[in-house]
This record gives structure tokens, C-alpha cells and sequence, in this order.
């Protein structure tokens, strides 16, 4: 966290004045589209594409460089992916994050430790945070999955990864708000911190292009949301998580308020830094600013794998000012953590959620 100190000025003055040009610290690989879930929430199974092969994804973290402090390694299903160790071994070697961080919907209890094991023996210096899907209990998560046994498969993931005993691993469960158990949180919640995870987060269910899932009203009534995260903040600041667990509790504190005020006002809170410190590569090379409106600014086949031409294109640089400008807004939460670092008060805040 340290190492991001000194940069801040640096993201501040590139999004106020177009310099210095310097690389995003917060970066998405969509890895694949492929998923074994049907989730209620979720369309993304659906879009078929020529996605980047490994040798594609080695070529891109060549000439990133070492920028990168957190990555997230997104689908679809990230585990589907048969050369998922190489590839997030070969991110680490290259780029050097310092988190990397991993979703999943746990179907595959039997190969997600094992993966998980191998790419958190060779990425010593990082934190691997494996965050395992959870939206509701027993066979109400499996109707919003969409697969029988999901739930089961789930709660045998977490079990799982939390017997490896690895000292840089994270394993976290994660829910998704959405009109299907905004009724029920305070319910899953409950059940959810007897497995122990090492932190809970949740996210809004959204319309978003990434997901296919424009017109599907799959979003919460603000009045249900606010009673949900209400609660979820009086019990966060009860609970007793590891040093990351802290960290994670602070942030998603201030996130709950933020989503509020944006959901209430529909209007942008807190200044957007997508396509300056966050950014998406989805897996046909396509590389968006913001997977909300998946309006890629190039792609990295086109670029030779160059990361930087895409990223400091003139159709980048438009983008960033039409975000700029319009004040766009959206409760999306990888994009909010990052945002809230260039927000001296609601830092402030997270300080304070911390202490």
C-alpha cells in the first residue's frame, strides 16, 4: 500500500491535466466468457468470442510492465480455464501486483484448491484473494445460480481453501444484492460468517453491458438496498476479521454510503478515475475504461499486445474526458475502492472505519 502513496498526485494530475502519462495500478483480465453457472444476475455465458490464448495474455503482461498493484482475474468462471496457473503466474513474474484477486462461484470444489495452491506457492510476495460466490442459503442459491448442488459445492470450496493454511491467501465469500435476496440478507449473512471467511463483501446487482443484462430490472428497490447495507454495516463493525479482512471492512463501510448517495441522487459522488487508475481487458483483447458501458477505447491484438498504445490512444484519451465531463456514475465497487483512494474524504473515512 505504500508503493501507491507517491502515485496518487501522479493519477490525480492525469486525470485533471492529461499528465503525466502513467499506467492504470488497478487492472480486470477478463480471462474467458465461459461459465458453469446460470446465475439470475448474470448473462455473460452467452457472448461467444475468439478469446486471447496464453501465449496472447504472456505477450500483453511483457509489455505492461510493473505498474500493477491489484488485478482481479474475472470470466465467466475463472477456474474453467485450463492454463489459469501459467497465466496468473505469468502476470505476477511480469507485472509484479501486489494483490490478485480472484472470483468464483466454487462449482468446482475439487480443482479450485489445487489451482489455487499452486499459483499461491509461486506468487509468494502477493495476496491472493479468492472470493467464492454466495447469494443465498441452500436451495434458494441454487435457483439464482441456476445449478442444482451449487450451494453445497460452494460452502465445500470454502472449506477447502481455508484448510490449505497458506499464509498468503484470502478467502472470502461474496455476495450479489439483487432483487432475489435483498428480502433475506440479514438471514444469509448469519449463516455465511459460520464458515469463518476471512471477509464478506457484497456488490449491487447491476445493469451492465459486460454482463448482459441491460433491461433485465435485476437491481434492488433503493429502500430494500438501504435497509440491507445498513445492516450489513452494523454487523461488519462487529465482527472480528485478519488484517486484510480489516482493510476490506473499512472500504466496503464507505462503498455502502457512497452506493446510497449514488442510487439516491443518481448522480456522481465521488470524481470517476476509470481509464486512468482501473481499466478492463476482456478476452478477445478488447480493453474498456469502464465495463459498465464496455465501450472499448482498442484492442490489444490490433496493438501488437502493447498495452500502452491502446491505453494512451486518442480514443483513450476522449473516453476518459467524456467521463470526465459527463459524470457518469455507477455503484460498481472495483471502480469505487480505486475512486475513493483519489477522494481525500472519503479516505479520511475509511481511516477512521479502519481505526
Amino acid at each position: 500500500m505504500l508503493k501507491l502513496i507517491p502515485k496518487i498526485p501522479l493519477y490525480y494530475s492525469s486525470r485533471m491535466f492529461g499528465i503525466p502519462r502513467i499506467l492504470p495500478m488497478n487492472l480486470t483480465l477478463s480471462v474467458s466468457y465461459k461459465c458453469n453457472s446460470r446465475c439470475k444476475t448474470c448473462n455473460i455465458y452467452k457472448k461467444k468470442v475468439n478469446e486471447l490464448n496464453l501465449d496472447e495474455w504472456q505477450r500483453i503482461f511483457t509489455n505492461f510492465g510493473k505498474n500493477l498493484f491489484w488485478a482481479t482475474i474475472s470470466g465467466g468462471e475463472p477456474f474453467l480455464k485450463n492454463d489459469l496457473v501459467a497465466l496468473v503466474c505469468s502476470l505476477y513474474d511480469n507485472c509484479q501486483p501486489a494483490i490478485i484477486n480472484i472470483p468464483t462461484n466454487g462449482l468446482l470444489n475439487d480443482r479450485i484448491p489445487l489451482v489455487v495452491k499452486k499459483i499461491a506457492g509461486h506468487c509468494k510476495k502477493a495476496r491472493i484473494v479468492i472470493n467464492v460466490s454466495i447469494d443465498d442459503i441452500g436451495e434458494k442459491h441454487d435457483i439464482i445460480r441456476g445449478v442444482s448442488g451449487s450451494y453445497e459445492k460452494a460452502i465445500e470450496t470454502v472449506a477447502a481453501l481455508k484448510s490449505l493454511k497458506i499464509s498468503n491467501l484470502s478467502v472470502g465469500i461474496h455476495t450479489v444484492i439483487s432483487k432475489f435476496n435483498v428480502s433475506r440478507i440479514p438471514e444469509i449473512y448469519s449463516q455465511i460468517q459460520k464458515l469463518g471467511p476471512d471477509s464478506y463483501i457484497t456488490e449491487i446487482a447491476e445493469e451492465r453491458v459486460e454482463l448482459d443484462t441491460i433491461g433485465t430490472g435485476i437491481s434492488p428497490k433503493y429502500i430494500e438496498y438501504e435497509k440491507a447495507v445498513n445492516f450489513l454495516s452494523k454487523k461488519l463493525k462487529q465482527e472480528d476479521f485478519n488484517k486484510i479482512g480489516k482493510i476490506t471492512r473499512a472500504f466496503r463501510i464507505e462503498y455502502y454510503k457512497i452506493v446510497k448517495r449514488i442510487l439516491k441522487t443518481r448522480s456522481q459522488v465521488i470524481p470517476c478515475y476509470s481509464g486512468i487508475v482501473s481499466a478492463q481487458i476482456a478476452p478477445d483483447g478488447d480493453v474498456w475504461a469502464c465495463c459498465i458501458k464496455a465501450d472499448p477505447i482498442g484492442n490489444l491484438r490490433d496493438a501488437k499486445y502493447d498495452f500502452k498504445k491502446v491505453f494512451f490512444s486518442e480514443k483513450a484519451s476522449s473516453l476518459r474526458k467524456k467521463i470526465k465531463e459527463e459524470k457518469c456514475f455507477c455503484p460498481l465497487a472495483n471502480a469505487s475502492y480505486t475512486n475513493m483512494l483519489f477522494h481525500f474524504k472519503s479516505l479520511c473515512r475509511v481511516g477512521l472505519n479502519l481505526i
